[in-house]
């Protein structure tokens, strides 16, 4: 577990701390100024943590797009966009990861590192012959039993946003006794990272030392392992789990991501 008061850049660095402009400024947690997933599209020759989390302009500043019922559309990346404002703007199925897997042989190995004039393939799920679909059809049971039905309406519905991301980690966190509200996440990640998902810092002391923070709460690998909350994702970058696992680790060191008001 990273030793407290490690994780960020000393406040005296010439770099600041904006909630739309500069980078994530966290070491352990960080959050973006879009209410949504936002990995801002950066210039080709800029490979910077600063870049990354910029706060994107609107997603209307970029040439609109018509999308072709089912068939593939072809998207021209413009300066501040960012994979999760494509994916929301088009309705991408499965969001920016998505849309990040259909075009990782384009976009390379960093999702965060788009950039003006990258061209996206926004894919269409292909039609299924009409002899699948029969059978399907008819392998459908004629009625739904009743435990069936109360699984199906059971599971609680989050938006693929941010306010779906906490709402879905306070639950996870309810169900592990750790403690956090709402507003405390929220204020939290809007100072870390703006609400970008995708943030991370490649300039402060834990980038130096491989360690780079990284999402929503801007949480280090190993902080975010040493904390993972079983149920959730491995990848740190997931929303949710990078959510519960550093509200896990402000649990664990101030009590609550509730007391948390700065750099921690």
């Amino acid at each position: 577990m990273p030793a407290k008061g490690k994780h960020r850049r000393p406040k005296s660095s010439p770099l600041s701390r904006g909630l739309a402009a500069a980078g994530t400024g966290g070491a352990v947690l960080a959050i973006p100024v879009i209410g949504a997933t936002t990995a801002t599209a950066a210039p080709a020759s800029v490979h910077s943590a600063t870049t990354a989390k910029v706060a994107a302009p609107a997603l209307a500043a970029a040439k609109p797009i018509t999308a072709v019922k089912g068939a593939s559309t072809s998207y021209a990346v413009v300066a501040g966009d960012s994979l999760a404002k494509i994916a929301d703007a088009l309705n991408v199925s499965g969001g920016w990861k998505q849309l990040y897997q259909d075009n990782q042989s384009v976009i390379g190995g960093n999702p965060a590192m788009i950039h003006p004039g990258l061209k996206l393939t926004v894919g269409a799920p292909a039609a299924r012959d009409a002899s699948a679909q029969r059978a399907d059809r008819s392998a459908r049971p004629a009625t739904l039993t009743a435990a069936s039905t109360t699984t199906a309406t059971s599971a609680p519905a989050y938006a693929n946003n941010l306010d779906g991301w906490i709402r879905q980690s306070l639950d996870i966190m309810a169900q592990h006794g750790i403690p956090g509200s709402y507003d405390g996440i929220y204020r939290n990640v809007m100072r870390e990272s703006s609400g970008n998902p995708l943030a991370i810092n490649n300039w402060d002391s834990n980038a130096v030392a491989g360690t780079p923070s990284k999402g929503l709460l801007q949480v280090i690998q190993p902080t975010f392992l040493a904390f993972h909350v079983p149920g959730t994702s491995l990848d740190s970058y997931d929303p949710v789990a990078n959510i519960t696992a550093a509200c896990n680790y402000a649990a664990k060191t101030y009590g609550s991501i509730d007391n948390v008001f700065g750099a921690y």
